[in-house]
């Protein structure tokens, strides 16, 4: 009898206790999240303008990631930060239903959306978003109807300017806050640009620097496809295709996932393919320390979007990615609470930008439940 009861007692055991074990191998301690972003929201609160603004002379698209991040971080609308920084953009609502200042208007209203989505208690900002969507659905139909066209589907900084993987990126999200389905036409749009981004040829993509490029970038995402067209663009590369990116991949893998595309899909197989020849949280593949906070906001939301609690790369190590992540900015954190980096181009050198992606990033590693 007790040959049979000692094996029994200790699966018993061994089945009762592998799940807290488990969520300490993938996921940091919560009380050492809960301590890094309670000191970037000290951060933050110090930077904070009067006004309720961050960095303003860029308009209020800064001052919207930071209201966004707080409250994906856990923190509610009413807390001091976020109810100043949300009144703050509300001040650029425009009568054509864009969010914006002068300049940057696709981009400033698609953080909007995001934001008046996270602080959208009781339906207090449903028609703002409503209008705000349709206003950047306006930015995309600038760009023609003709599906023939490059620029067809995408989003610039606004409805002048040409489209990009980030701002499409960015617009797809917003359209994803807002309610739109996998069927929403204009989702259905940006997805075609974002397919001929994607260092891909075949069906979804028919531009010739797909076709030049080489094994190295093959599956991933580049910034700029009309990139193409200019023999000095530093992108380029001496064959005539363009170089992936790493935040350009995350945001072209959760556009796709968002948008209800199957993990099937050769888009979605080729870029996971890409990830797992360049999973690596030292630098953004294909750009060094530039933009590198941005890199670590689209690692976040691709790798939560893929749901696998470990990612396993080419090398078939199994990485966890939520634990490294936080690892990564746990030990880049400041002691006033802040990050910054010390490559400043894309105003990363600024660290209430630098800060507002970092917390956005660290509410992604929290374990599942």
């Amino acid at each position: 009898m007790l040959r049979i009861v000692f094996p029994l007692l200790i699966l018993t055991i061994l089945l009762f206790t592998s799940t807290p074990v488990r969520a300490a191998e993938v996921a940091p301690n919560v009380e050492d999240l809960k301590a890094s972003i309670g000191k970037a929201h000290d951060f933050l609160k110090s930077k904070q303008a009067e006004d309720g603004s961050f960095l303003p002379k860029f308009g209020p698209g800064v001052t919207a990631l930071v209201a966004a991040s707080l409250v994906k971080a856990g923190y509610p609308a009413d807390d001091v930060v976020v109810a100043k920084a949300i009144k703050y953009v509300e001040g650029f609502v425009q009568k054509d239903g864009g969010v914006y200042s002068k300049g940057l208007e696709n981009y400033t209203t698609a953080l909007a959306v995001v934001a008046f989505k996270e602080c959208n208690k009781d339906g207090k900002y449903d028609k703002v978003i409503a209008t705000a969507v349709n206003y950047i659905k306006g930015v995309q139909d600038a760009n023609g109807a003709d599906d023939k066209e490059l620029k067809f589907g995408g989003a610039g900084y606004d409805g002048k300017s040409r489209p990009d993987t980030s701002n499409t990126g960015f617009f797809v999200e917003a359209l994803i806050a807002a309610g739109a389905g996998k069927d929403d036409p204009a989702l259905k749009r940006a997805l075609t640009f974002l397919s001929r981004a994607q260092n891909l040829s075949g069906e979804y993509n028919d531009q010739a620097f797909a076709k030049k490029s080489s094994a190295e970038d093959k599956g991933g995402f580049v910034y700029n496809p009309f990139d193409q067209d200019k023999e000095k663009a530093d992108k380029r590369t001496d064959a005539g295709g363009l170089r992936s990116e790493g935040g350009m991949t995350y945001t072209g893998l959760k556009s796709f996932l968002y948008a209800g595309v199957s993990k099937e899909d050769p888009r979605v197989k080729a870029a996971i393919g890409w990830v797992k020849q360049h999973y690596t949280l030292d630098e953004n593949p294909g750009n060094g320390k530039a933009g590198l906070f941005y890199y670590y906001h689209t690692f976040a939301k691709a790798m939560d979007a893929l749901g696998d609690d470990e990612f396993t790369d080419a090398k078939e190590v199994k990485h966890p990615w939520r634990l490294d992540l936080f690892n990564a900015l746990k030990k880049q954190q400041k002691d006033d609470g802040s990050w910054v980096n010390t490559n400043s181009a894309y105003l990363e050198g600024s660290p209430e930008l630098a800060t507002a992606f970092a917390v956005l990033s660290l509410s992604y590693t929290k374990a599942k439940k």
